[in-house]
């Protein structure tokens, strides 16, 4: 008997090594020490979804990428044995540690295998990891302005992240939409991809840190932001039009923004070039000058730009003159970039050299008093420009954290960017990358499709370009109107060229003009819309612009696509980019989708042919994806101009459900981070010839203007409409409805066909259910 229980204890112990342990709550139960070779490696789940792996010992982190503040709460994990196997679960992912054979692998919660990652070389900073054959793979860069190829978005062989020369985007991470990433804390980095394998070194210093990631592309970006950092939210002026010119002074500049108001064409910043400064004088590169903008020191000319709605933002350079007082104390202090030398400044024509950023005291002292006050005479914004000369990858980062920070210790005003290259690390500082000194015509227009969405691979959320090209020849007036459409669907809205060129849509004529002023005006009825995706870019990881890839992951078709791109979750838009065309040829992605202009409707997974404008230039191919909700605002000559107490509510019921987040806040401050905003969930799903709309309750201390939402449902004829169980009024017309100061609804058509209008108020928790004729008795 007592062998029995002997045989019987024992097999119960064998037995409960391959059962799970009760999940540990212990500050350990997320981690592992694992054992390799030389030295040992620490195994720590920082959230569900996210591995870090880094070498005992090892200084964290290493680099800029990853955000010092970043904190994470413990993981409920559960732990257990299999065989010669480790292993470890959270509710995203599965572990399992080999110490015989040094691998880890690593499964999503079903089994599938990700990534197997041999960690002999570990200890020296060499990573291999394998992933499924023919994997697609995303990230670690794209092109830089003078790259001649247009170039795709999916990467193989051998990869440098970098931030790279002007208008290159770079992050130390690449990414598949087989639902998986990985994170070198690294700069610069090095990748080697093949059919099955990942490698990773750097030059400078071994990668002691790396991180492993998990889930479909839009969680592994909002693994990113809890990695590397949030990026702040941009001042809602900043949704609209920008135009930046070079050569102005301060009644020229006057003169354009009340043509800009006489003719309604939209717009919020004019941003300066060299102009604004006393280049070359003492503090000059800190500082207004006085004979082009003689009342910019004393306020006067800001006044007059707060009268007419317009911000005023500025060119800065990473270089100071040596011959001047600051650059004396430079000098004297060891404050030059050793990588800079002393050369002629191109515009000045006197000597200058380039400060070192990486420096906090550089950063402290450039942030000084002349450019404080140049800030609160109304230099709202940072164009940083040249700081990629360098070639270190974190001189941009560090001269826009210099003035977030700087801006951020004396004004509660939000902080604006835009810098010629980016390396991932940069976003916390509200910094936005344009893609440099581009050429004017079609085949540069085109070929910022790929630098743009390649720049959304690497997490650089807010990207923009010279709409209308930088360099000359001068645009003409169909490359122009085009490239104003397509700077429409872009996150940083704007328009620039060379010394003396003109970017104001008057310049190419009427018809180039009209063109134009519609697609600006198209953009700022989107204002709602827009904002809603800038606070998810803070919040989420991902912005308004959103590669095919992202959106379709499991789809073939659509993983190194750059002729169409998703603007927020609900319109799909392939800007006109050839010359000429009358015909246009455009494959949709699986779904329903409605034309934005026609309203006609169209099933994916198709090609189509449209038919394009090339007189008129009128045309945008732009399509709703069916599920829609998107929130549009009365056209206004700039963000702000009156309260928006109401927001027509386009709506295209689904027989999935789907949802769109209302959003708004002060748009000026940082406020929202003390929970001063309002959020509302705006949902519909059609089931069975019903549509069912909801707003879920408002969150956030926000108390926005908006009073009413007027949806424009897009179902066949409804017979009846009822809030929270209760009939609707119906009145008779939508003039009728807008002017009624209660809820109601009524009917009409429009582009889309039959449309039943809704009036609810806003912020609070509502059914709405819409009965059709498609119902039976």
């Amino acid at each position: 008997m007592r062998a029995r229980l002997l045989a019987l204890a024992l097999l119960s112990a064998m037995a409960a090594t391959t059962v799970a342990m009760a999940v540990r709550n212990d500050a350990s139960a997320d981690r592992m020490e694992l054992t390799l070779p030389g030295g040992k490696l620490e195994l720590r789940l920082l959230t569900p979804g996210v591995v870090q792996l880094r070498v005992d010992g090892t200084r964290e982190p290493a680099t800029p990428v990853i955000d010092a503040q970043a904190s994470f709460d413990p993981v409920e994990v559960t732990r257990e044995t299999q065989g010669d196997e480790q292993i470890l679960r959270s509710a995203q992912l599965v572990l399992r540690w080999n110490p015989h054979r040094n691998e880890l692998r690593m499964e999503d919660p079903a089994g599938h295998a990700l990534l197997s990652a041999d960690l002999s070389h570990a200890m020296d900073g060499r990573w291999t990891l394998r992933h499924a054959k023919g994997d697609p793979q995303y990230g670690i860069g794209g092109l830089n302005a003078f790259d001649a190829e247009a170039g795709h978005l999916l990467r193989q062989g051998k990869q440098i992240a970098t931030a790279g020369a002007q208008g290159h985007t770079g992050a130390p991470f690449v990414w598949s939409t087989a639902g998986y990433g990985v994170l070198a804390d690294a700069e610069p980095a090095r990748f080697d991809l093949s059919a099955t394998d990942i490698g990773i070194r750097a030059d400078k210093q071994a990668v002691h840190t790396i991180y492993l990631l998990v889930g479909a592309p839009d969680a592994l970006f909002a693994q990113l932001r809890q990695i590397s950092g949030a990026a702040p939210m941009f001042p809602k002026w900043a949704m609209g039009f920008t135009n930046s010119q070079w050569g102005i002074d301060q009644k020229e500049a006057l003169s354009l923004v009340d043509t800009y108001r006489a003719k309604h064409i939209p717009i919020d910043n004019f941003t300066f070039d060299f102009d604004w400064k006393a280049w070359g004088e003492d503090m000059g590169e800190f500082r207004w000058n006085t004979d082009k903008f003689p009342d910019g020191p004393d306020g006067k000319l800001k006044q007059q730009m707060d009268q007419r709605g317009m911000h005023m933002t500025g060119i800065m350079k990473p270089r100071i003159h040596v011959d001047t007082v600051e650059g004396r104390e430079a000098t004297a202090r060891g404050y030059w970039l050793a990588q800079s030398k002393e050369a002629p400044d191109y515009f000045s024509h006197k000597p200058v050299r380039d400060v070192d950023f990486d420096k906090p005291e550089v950063r402290a002292w450039f942030f000084n008093d002349a450019l404080k006050h140049s800030f609160e005479t109304g230099i709202v914004g940072w164009w940083n420009d040249e700081a990629d000369d360098s070639g270190v990858d974190t001189q941009f980062l560090n001269m826009q954290r210099t003035l977030y920070d700087g801006q951020r210790s004396i004004s509660d005003k939000r902080v604006w960017s835009i810098n010629r290259n980016f390396y991932l690390g940069s976003q916390r500082y509200a910094y936005g990358v344009w893609s440099g000194d581009i050429q004017s015509g079609f085949a540069s227009m085109a070929a910022q499709r790929q630098r743009m969405l390649a720049a959304f691979d690497v997490g650089a959320m807010h990207w923009g370009m010279d709409g209308g090209g930088f360099k000359a020849p001068m645009p003409v007036p169909e490359n122009y109107a085009r490239w104003i459409q397509f700077g429409a669907f872009t996150p940083v809205f704007r328009v620039h060229a060379d010394f003396g060129q003109k970017r104001q849509p008057w310049v190419y004529g009427p018809i180039a003009e009209k063109a134009a002023a519609e697609a600006i005006r198209l953009r700022y009825s989107l204002i709602p819309y827009i904002y809603s995706y800038e606070y998810h870019a803070h919040a989420d990881g991902v912005g308004v612009v959103r590669p095919l890839q992202f959106v379709y992951p499991q789809d073939p078709a659509q993983r190194d696509r750059i002729d169409a791109w998703m603007f927020g979750d609900y319109l799909l838009v392939s800007p006109v980019v050839e010359q000429g065309q009358t015909v246009k040829r455009l494959q949709l992605p699986h779904g329903r989708w409605i034309n934005w202009f026609d309203g006609n409707a169209y099933e994916g997974d198709r090609e189509i042919t449209l038919n394009v404008d090339a007189t008129n230039w009128s045309d945008i191919p732009l399509f709703v994806r069916e599920g829609a909700i998107i929130p549009q605002q009365p056209v206004m000559d700039y963000v702000g101009q009156q309260p928006v107490t109401s927001l027509d509510v386009q709506v295209f019921p689904a027989d999935a459900a789907s949802h769109f987040d209302v959003y708004e806040d002060d748009g000026e401050t940082y406020a929202y981070e003390q929970g001063t905003y309002f959020l509302q969930t705006l949902s519909v799903q059609r089931e069975k010839g019903v549509v069912n709309f909801k707003t879920g309750a408002a969150t956030g201390a926000f108390r926005p203007a908006l009073k009413d939402y007027v949806l424009a449902i897009h179902v066949p004829s409804s017979v009846a409409v009822s809030v929270d169980g209760k009939p609707l009024a119906r009145v008779a017309s939508i003039e009728t409805l807008r002017a009624a100061q209660g809820e109601g609804w009524t009917q009409a058509h429009d582009r889309f066909g039959e449309v039943t209008y809704v009036k609810i108020e806003a912020g609070k928790a509502k059914n709405i259910q819409l009965g059709t004729q498609a119902v039976q008795p």
